[in-house]
């Protein structure tokens, strides 16, 4: 199972919201890049960002900080975050980002997705699945809408999608463990590569994940709380 250490970016600084909630945050670091340095130190092959201002905004705002990372790290990085048109991949692309991660838009223009892949290819585009009770959110989990995501990640998969991630929103920042019966169930029912990102707590939910033969996990704030070693980790999942 691939392993996706995550560095969550607001006002510049790495953060951690609880359930997507922009006023409950912990800040963990003033330079997000130095995080990165650790995660690759720890033996991290890819790393998982998020600019949380820019899925609020619908545009990058954090393009900075990621640059900084790109800069300091010589392993993958993929992001998230505000990005609504060919352009704002182009941007990202063009500061080192290996690939982007298409939220909202995949809710409101499907056919976004199709173009995109088309340009950059499947490997540059993935897109994440944020899911409250079933339903996904768009809009930095702002607003829930009427769609199922089994519905969108079969849609997604229609539009030439290799890879989705999927988030419980219910979970995230919670350590509370993943919603891995959802995630199977996901995974089960469009053959995609599916992500697993919210609630990962302890080693045993990694291994649950990977016992229910997920493709890969993102967690962040076991890291931060000490909760698992990522060196560890690394050694035994990848």
């Amino acid at each position: 199972m691939k392993l996706f250490p995550a560095i969550d970016i607001k006002d510049g600084q790495c953060v951690r919201l609880r359930q997507g909630v922009y006023d409950d945050k912990t800040v963990y670091a003033d330079e997000p890049w130095k995080v990165a340095k650790d995660f690759e130190a720890a033996g991290a092959g890819f790393i998982h960002l998020v600019d949380l201002d820019g899925a609020r905004e619908g545009r990058s705002v954090n393009d900075e900080a990621v640059k900084a990372i790109i800069n300091n790290v010589s392993i993958p990085v993929e992001i998230g975050g505000g990005i609504r048109t060919t352009e704002d991949i182009s941007k990202k692309l063009a500061l080192g980002v290996s690939r982007v991660i298409i939220g909202t838009e995949a809710v409101r223009r499907p056919d976004f997705v199709k173009e995109s892949i088309l340009e950059f290819g499947p490997d540059r585009i993935v897109v994440g699945i944020d899911a409250k009770d079933g339903k996904v959110a768009v809009s930095g989990w702002e607003e829930i809408s009427r769609i199922a995501a089994v519905d969108l990640a079969l849609l997604m998969k229609d539009m030439g999608v290799k890879t989705v991630i999927y988030t419980d929103i219910s979970k995230d920042g919670m350590l509370s463990g993943p919603n891995v019966e959802q995630t199977k169930k996901l995974a089960d029912e469009t053959g995609l590569d599916v992500v697993a990102s919210g609630g990962v707590s302890s080693v045993e939910d990694l291994r649950k994940l990977a016992d229910a033969g997920i493709y890969g996990a993102i967690f962040g704030k076991a890291i931060y709380e000490h909760r698992i070693d990522l060196k560890e980790v690394t050694k035994e999942f990848e």
